[in-house]
């Protein structure tokens, strides 16, 4: 599993792909060209101080390596935190990737609008 390091990477994804919100995590999925799956994390200001940004980070990242063996190939995923997101725990986000991963590669592009 490789990581979106690129701005214009993370820009793509937001334009074109497919999204899904929940009020803990908001999940971009778009295919790529490769045969690898793309994952990328990103926080904002909004979330608090930088601790707390890298907290929520940790969160996701270690809930993404539960669901590693379960992410579709081909795809770039963006993983956008939210400010609840620094108070669960990576156990309580696994349930929530797994759903947005199962809506979003099966529908069509666009198709998660909200």
């Amino acid at each position: 599993m490789k990581t979106i390091k690129l701005n214009r990477d993370f820009r793509r994804c937001y334009s074109k792909g497919a999204f899904l919100s929940h009020g803990a995590l908001v999940t971009y999925a778009r295919k790529n060209r490769g045969k690898e799956t793309r994952i990328g994390i990103t926080t904002s200001k909004k979330i608090g101080n930088a601790v707390q940004r890298n907290r929520a980070r940790r969160i996701i990242r270690a809930a993404c390596r539960e669901v590693g063996a379960e992410f579709p190939r081909g795809y770039d995923l963006v993983f956008v935190a939210r400010h609840k997101t620094i108070f669960l725990k990576s156990t309580d986000l696994v349930p929530v990737i797994r759903q947005h991963l199962a809506k979003l590669t099966t529908a069509g592009p666009r198709a998660g609008k909200g």
